[in-house]
């Protein structure tokens, strides 16, 4: 938990590192990251800003009918200073039920995994190919 960062570094990074689509910051504040976290502050009455803060993302979407990887970040929030504590990464079906899931601890905004790497926590394996050798028999 180390890596002190204030909302325009904190967001410069994890966009860099691919997660750049929209947040949900508690649930509600939709929008991109910094947008999402900062409508959340500016909604919150002076001093009353939970200092644990869930954000909320999809990695990866297909559409309604097909299975999503899903993020979930839990950031602390002292004194105008975000800290990444852990990541959830889930791939669920269209149905919201986790087909996979990975939950990664004691992180920081500058050791948490690529987008993509996130992404290939949860996802199956690739099947291996048999190898097309053209193998033809003698009469």
């Amino acid at each position: 938990m180390e890596a002190i960062s204030d909302l325009n570094t904190f967001a410069k990074i994890l966009i860099a590192k691919g997660y750049d689509g929209y947040f949900h910051t508690q649930g509600a504040y939709a929008g991109k990251l910094k947008a999402s976290i900062s409508e959340y502050l500016a909604g919150c009455p002076k001093g009353v800003a939970k200092q644990e803060l869930l954000l909320t993302c999809f990695l990866q979407w297909a559409g309604e009918d097909l299975p999503r990887v899903e993020c979930l970040m839990r950031v602390k929030y002292l004194n105008g200073k975000f800290f990444l504590n852990s990541m959830e990464v889930a791939k669920k079906d269209c149905y919201g039920q986790v087909l996979k899931q990975s939950e990664l601890t004691d992180l920081s905004v500058v050791t948490a995994p690529k987008a993509k790497e996130a992404i290939a926590m949860v996802s199956d394996a690739p099947a291996q190919k048999a190898t097309s050798q053209n193998r033809r028999f003698k009469h």
